[in-house]
């Protein structure tokens, strides 16, 4: 009978094989024990989430999901520029430690607003190289060609509060390499080539994602759109959060630009809230396949222009008084980007351009 009970009191079992190797973070079952050096993350259907330390059990309440992550190191090598595979970063990183200043931490975040199963490393790598190349296409980031040692101290200074923005990490390490003897060049173009299809994956998320010699997976606009939406909802309300907090110079020119900026995203995260379905063009009215795909890319869209929106709350930490007007100025067009999206993505037919 005492062993009948002692089996009763058990935890469920939790495989925590690869954590912290290859494998970021894990779902986690309701009752289970945080293995060592482990961190445990209760996420709500809000995306309000709770942390749990080592050792303690995960105890979830109706309607939260459970993460078990190991803050690291990790490391990976990077492609700062997509022409130019043979050039290379090795990175080394942990998951930030909590911030008590932070009502809730940025990895925390990004677990519920984008994580699906569990987070491999080669995942996040992509999802880094993605963010990486952009900032360096758009200029907001430099790294030319015998980079000084002041121009390599900006360039680690910009990385490094982009990695922590974006995903709530740490670099520990950042060094060039050369990849080119590790490097296959016809899989990269086939990669390449395979993320034209859909251009707002971004190449390296389409590299890293799937099978070099596969063909591309068939696209999949519910799912692309719901996820999409999720991040949109999620997000929105933090960046808004960030950008009141931004430190600005004495004066009322930027601090009206400010208002009006977080006045016109406030108006996107509501949009967002209140998205109609994919699928239906009026209630009990179903929409046409290839309508529905316009609809989910253009969420995509509005996506794309979060990933801007941290970026540039990245560069926002970092700036000095006299670059505000101009950062300003930039996140006046990414705002505008993502209230066309969502306009857009309401519409039942697209808009005919003049």
């Amino acid at each position: 009978m005492f062993e009948l009970f002692k089996r009763m009191a058990r935890p469920p079992a939790f495989d925590a094989t690869g954590l912290g190797q290859d494998v970021l973070a894990r779902p986690m079952g309701a009752g289970c024990v945080l293995p060592p050096s482990t961190v445990g993350v209760a996420v709500d259907r809000a995306g309000h989430t709770r942390r749990i330390s080592a050792g303690g059990r995960l105890v979830l309440i109706e309607g939260e999901a459970g993460w078990c992550f190991h803050p690291g190191p990790y490391g990976c090598d990077l492609l700062p520029f997509a022409q130019a595979p043979e050039i290379g970063l090795r990175v080394h990183f942990a998951i930030d430690s909590p911030d008590p200043r932070l009502a809730q931490q940025r990895f925390d975040l990004f677990l519920a607003s984008e994580g699906e199963g569990e987070l491999r490393l080669g995942e996040l790598a992509a999802r880094i190289e993605d963010a990486l190349q952009r900032e360096l296409a758009q200029g907001n980031l430099e790294l030319p060609p015998c980079t000084t040692l002041d121009e390599w101290n900006a360039f680690r200074a910009g990385f490094n509060q982009l990695l922590y923005t974006r995903f709530g990490l740490t670099v520990d390490d950042c060094v060039p390499v050369d990849l080119g003897s590790s490097r296959d060049y016809a899989a990269a173009l086939r990669a390449r080539a395979a993320a034209t299809d859909e251009p707002y994956l971004g190449a390296a998320a389409a590299a890293r994602a799937q099978p070099q010699a596969a063909a591309p997976a068939a696209f999949d606009p519910a799912g692309a759109d719901a996820r999409a939406l999720r991040r949109l909802f999620l997000e929105l309300p933090c960046v808004m959060c960030r950008l009141r907090l931004a430190a600005l110079p004495s004066g009322q020119a930027l601090f009206r630009q400010q208002q009006a900026l977080l006045q016109r995203l406030d108006l996107a995260a509501l949009a967002a809230a209140s998205m109609p379905a994919l699928a239906l063009a009026a209630p009990g009215q179903p929409l046409a396949v290839e309508q529905q795909v316009r609809r989910a890319r253009h969420s995509l869209r509005a996506t794309a222009a979060l990933d801007e929106a941290w970026a540039l709350l990245a560069r926002l930490e970092r700036a000095e008084d006299d670059g505000l007007e101009r950062l300003f100025d930039e996140a006046d067009r990414i705002v505008a980007n993502l209230e066309r999206a969502l306009e857009e993505r309401k519409l039942v037919t697209p808009r005919e351009e003049p």
